[in-house]
């Protein structure tokens, strides 16, 4: 008997539901272990400082810092030039698609007065400070590095601090070259809930900032919920995900290796088809098959596709969307002959790609949408990183005498009704000079 490399699903099947639910379950990593390893770090770091994150650095990333002053990297603005030249117009290539997308994101301020002359608006500011977190565990993440700077620095942010780990004291080149290309103000060679720990607290060399963004492993993920409040961050990211809708008329070996895109991250990502054809959800597992040996990450793409990939079989495209809704995954691909039709019935994904020719991983690199993401079925009440997340808005009201007199009755009302007094007599006072 063949081995399968993957499930394979029918949502006619009694079970379907069950083993969807098992499918889809998430072991984020963040258990009891973890989180108290966790806050033991975040506490030490706030409290000693730059002593505990020299001491967490060299334990973790076999190093022998001696000095807080030898984590800063400050030669990186060169690194573009010292890296393979097509390697470098690439990235500055995605950096202006990026940039260019997320300069139509950017909010403006606003204001009106209303009928009594009230002055009503709202005011737009960047943050002062963003961290910038980057990977730096199974693969360099230059791309990271791109889609987590650039629209911080499309908002207006006066300064972004990025934190790379450095095992034994390497960053690789690209990832230099890629925080030089995207404007990073200051660079530190440091990781782990070490690093997110001095960004959220600051330490004699680590400033302070005011949100935390980027991705990494479970005890950053960890460290970035035990420091939200003191700080913003974007979001608590699981695995990587895709899920691909095709009609079967999409050349099999094409999807296969769209699923390998994801799956290739980690072990724990998850791969998904659906698709009404049974003869095409063959022709893809036959590709998976062929296609696997040859791929250079295979021992974690099998992994991922054995654990958490499934090729599954639908009623019709319809059946697919309401799926896709309830799977409300990170990555959607709509591999099929109209998929602007489709799209209209979906409404939770994190970015969706559209028609055959539009693989997930142009939205990785290049495409100019982040492609920091929702994951776990969170895109059904959050979104994509944009400029957005680095501008705060600002309320403003403004009342000349006349509109405060509009306005003070009906303050003063609701705030005796609250039982607030003093509430009501500041509203009350403003009428006392008419």
């Amino acid at each position: 008997m063949t081995l399968r490399l993957i499930h394979r699903l029918d949502s006619r099947h009694a079970d379907f539901a069950a083993a969807m639910t098992a499918l889809l379950a998430v072991d984020d990593g963040r258990d009891n272990g973890v989180r108290q390893a966790v806050h033991e770090i975040v506490s030490d770091v706030r409290v000693r400082g730059d002593v505990a994150l020299i001491e967490y650095t060299n334990r973790f990333d076999g190093r022998n810092v001696t000095r807080a002053a030898e984590l800063e990297i400050t030669n990186f603005a060169d690194y573009p030039n010292r890296i393979e030249p097509q390697i470098a117009r690439a990235l500055s290539e995605a950096a202006v698609r990026i940039t260019d997308y997320h300069g139509r994101q950017k909010q403006e301020s606003w204001r009106y007065t209303d009928a009594h002359g009230t002055v009503l608006g709202q005011q737009l500011s960047a943050l002062d400070r963003a961290g910038v977190y980057v990977p730096g565990g199974k693969a360099s993440y230059p791309s990271s590095v791109l889609m987590n700077v650039l629209p911080a620095k499309v908002a207006g942010v006066r300064e972004v601090v990025m934190v790379v780990p450095a095992p034994h004291g390497e960053v690789q080149p690209i990832v230099l070259a890629a925080a030089a290309i995207a404007g990073v103000d200051r660079l530190f060679s440091v990781g782990g809930a070490q690093a997110v720990a001095a960004l959220a607290y600051g330490t004699a060399t680590i400033p302070a900032v005011d949100k935390i963004v980027g991705p990494g492993n479970s005890y950053v993920a960890a460290a970035k919920a035990l420091v939200f409040g003191k700080v913003g961050i974007d979001m608590i990211a699981g695995p990587s995900e895709i899920l691909i809708i095709c009609d079967g008329l999409t050349d099999p070996d094409w999807i296969a290796m769209d699923l390998f895109s994801q799956a290739e991250h980690d072990e724990e990502a998850q791969a998904i088809l659906l698709s009404p054809d049974e003869a095409f959800l063959q022709a893809v597992e036959d590709s998976i098959r062929r296609l696997l040996p040859e791929m250079p990450r295979n021992p974690i793409i099998g992994q991922a596709l054995a654990g958490r990939g499934a090729l599954i079989k639908v009623r019709d495209l319809d059946e697919a969307a309401i799926l896709a809704n309830q799977i409300a995954p990170e990555h959607l691909e709509l591999s099929v002959a109209d998929p602007e039709a489709m799209l209209s019935h979906i409404r939770h994904a994190g970015a969706v790609f559209l028609g055959r020719h539009t693989p997930e991983s142009f939205g990785d690199y290049c495409a100019g949408p982040n492609h920091v993401l929702p994951t776990a079925g969170t895109a059904r009440f959050s979104s994509p990183l944009g400029v957005y997340d680095f501008q705060k808005r600002t309320s403003l009201i403004g009342c000349t005498a006349r509109s405060a007199a509009v306005l003070a009755p009906v303050a003063a009302i609701l705030a005796h009704g609250e039982g607030l007094s003093a509430h009501a007599r500041s509203a009350e006072m403003r009428l006392e000079e008419h």
